[in-house]
């Protein structure tokens, strides 16, 4: 059946469209009851439609509901986790987290707290802080520690001693075992959340200048005093 016939049946099961269209594309239930009963009275009497025809237009009509109403559940399911994802976060702020990081948000008056992950036991571990320039303004010397997850404090100084200004500095943390072997690293910073980001379609949790993924938490806990806030 081509396009021309159908609006032509469509007009025929319901005169008032044609004369007064509503301009709607909409096909529920109703409208293709009438299409097919309008259909059915101006078949050709001498070579009338096979009936498993219209058996056939029925069960496509009732897939494409089908998939209307899975789509409609979809959407309703994606609305609800999205609205569980914005609560949950909203829960994190003024808590403390561990998130990956390869950078640190300075605060006036406050000290840093870089922690990273080691996959082995290391004999030596620094921390190399650089500013904004690429310019490397703080190495610190961690020492050995163990297989596992360990904290230092950047206390926002420079090698000389100088503070520096607030903002954005970039963390590298490199280990090395007995063997003088680079040992495997996940960097992380702690701090505590100041507030959740829903600007870019989905929450990031704030921390100065900085927007934390949830994907990139690694560790949530309870305000901890030593924690700069």
């Amino acid at each position: 059946m081509d396009v021309n016939t159908t609006q032509q049946l469509a007009g025929l099961a319901n005169p008032s469209s044609s004369s007064n269209p509503q301009g709607s594309s909409a096909l529920g239930k109703d409208e293709f009851v009438k299409l097919l009963m309008a259909q059915m009275a101006h078949q050709d009497p001498l070579s009338p439609m096979d009936g498993s025809a219209f058996v056939a237009q029925l069960a496509q009509f009732a897939n494409v509901e089908q998939l209307q109403t899975a789509n409609s559940t979809l959407e309703s399911l994606l609305v609800s986790q999205s609205s569980n994802a914005q609560l949950g976060a909203a829960s994190l702020v003024g808590k403390d987290v561990v998130f990956k990081a390869d950078s640190v948000d300075l605060v006036a008056g406050q000290d840093s707290t870089i922690a990273a992950r080691l996959s082995a036991a290391a004999t030596n571990v620094t921390v190399t802080i650089k500013n904004s320039e690429g310019k490397t303004v703080r190495t610190l010397q961690v020492g050995a520690h163990g297989e596992g997850t360990f904290d230092t404090t950047w206390d926002g100084r420079d090698d000389k001693g100088n503070l520096l200004a607030p903002g954005k500095y970039s963390v590298a943390v490199a280990a090395a075992d007995v063997s003088g072997n680079s040992v495997p690293i996940e960097q992380r910073v702690r701090a505590r959340i100041e507030g959740v980001s829903f600007q870019n379609g989905y929450p990031e949790l704030m921390v100065g200048s900085l927007r934390i993924k949830l994907a990139d938490v690694a560790e949530v806990a309870d305000p901890n005093p030593t924690v700069p806030h």
